[in-house]
């Protein structure tokens, strides 16, 4: 069965992280894999520790935030 890891910024937030979890189960639900065989993890990652243009994406999007 799927396991789906999703990478996001720290601060993500449990609503947002349930929409996620249940949009990607829907995704394979449809393709008619039952949700009980679904996993869905994601991480949190610091910005100072993601990389975008060989910059800390602290630096490269520091005015963008994760959605609330």
């Amino acid at each position: 069965m799927p396991s789906v890891q999703v990478n996001v910024w720290e601060g993500w937030g449990e609503k947002n992280a349930e929409i996620v979890i249940r949009g990607v189960t829907k995704i394979f639900t449809d393709l008619g894999i039952p949700a009980q065989g679904v996993e869905v993890i994601i991480h949190e990652i610091p910005k100072t520790h993601w990389g975008i243009q060989g910059k800390p994406a602290s630096v490269v999007m520091k005015d963008v935030t994760p959605p609330e």
